[in-house]
């Protein structure tokens, strides 16, 4: 039954990670599950996340790597100080809907990919009508895309941003722009554990979008508290403490005051909330 959901489980699964994956088939279990790795490494040469039920009413994510990934993993070794950080945090995320191990007993703070038997494992329980699309896609981002977002994370994907600057007008409607991968602040992994942290809710004017609007509510945005233009060179954030949701409403209007925006507490002010 798992298998049937293939296209729900990629579609998430890239749009929360930033990253391709290739996913087919796991019999290796008392119950059937699915694979996912990254589609531009070969199954042996990649971290894994098998997804599979456990029980009537649980499913278990089990990060594996590859027979032959050990450059993989040298790679991942080099990963920056502030990217280790990003990939424990999306990690420990995870502790709060499910229980999670990490092999060699290591701790969801300082986990360190030490080896080719490095394993996660994260188990969900108590999950009702757990292959309804709303459940599985639920246990998706709970479960697979914090940890293999962490595994891209540490891998160095990074998303693609647009070269022409957003209010330059095409001469074309409906050409496309050049992309070029550049910016680490639009990384995806950034806005999922952002909402992670500080939940889908407008800090300005506390809209929940999603208990709005219901299925057409998934439009809460997330603000970064110093510019992108004004940044300079690229650095590092951190979701916590530099990003913000905002509903588009109260982030179109943070942004009429330029070259400094209004922060989210003057317009909050401005509302009348103060």
């Amino acid at each position: 039954m798992l298998a049937e959901k293939q296209a729900l489980i990629r579609r998430e699964v890239e749009e929360g990670t930033g990253a391709g994956v290739c996913l087919e088939e796991d019999r290796s279990g008392v119950q059937t599950g699915i694979r996912l790795w990254f589609s531009d490494l070969d199954r042996s040469h990649s971290p894994i996340v098998s997804l599979r039920p456990t029980g009537l009413r649980r499913f278990q994510a089990h990060l594996t790597f590859g027979n032959f990934a050990a450059d993989t993993i040298h790679q991942m070794r080099q990963a920056k100080a502030d990217e280790v950080q990003l990939a424990r945090a999306l990690v420990s995320s995870v502790a709060r809907n499910a229980d999670v191990s990490i092999s060699g007993g290591q701790s969801l703070d300082n986990w360190l990919i030490d080896a080719g038997n490095f394993s996660i494992c994260a188990e969900k329980k108590g999950i009702d009508s757990r292959f309804g699309d709303e459940a599985l896609t639920e246990t998706c981002r709970e479960l697979v895309i914090p940890i293999l977002a962490a595994m891209a994370e540490l891998y160095g994907y990074e998303p693609i941003e647009e070269i022409c600057p957003p209010d330059q007008e095409l001469l074309t409607e409906g050409a496309v722009r050049v992309a070029l991968v550049r910016k680490r602040e639009r990384n995806p992994r950034n806005r999922l554990l952002c909402l992670r942290i500080h939940g889908a809710v407008c800090k300005v004017c506390a809209l929940d979008p999603a208990a709005r609007y219901g299925e057409a509510g998934a439009i809460i945005e997330v603000h970064h508290l110093q510019p992108l233009s004004l940044a300079g060179e690229p650095r590092p954030y951190d979701p916590a403490f530099d990003l913000v949701p905002l509903c588009p409403n109260c982030h179109r209007a943070v942004h009429t005051r330029r070259p400094v925006p209004w922060t989210p507490d003057e317009l909050h002010e401005r509302l009348g909330h103060g």
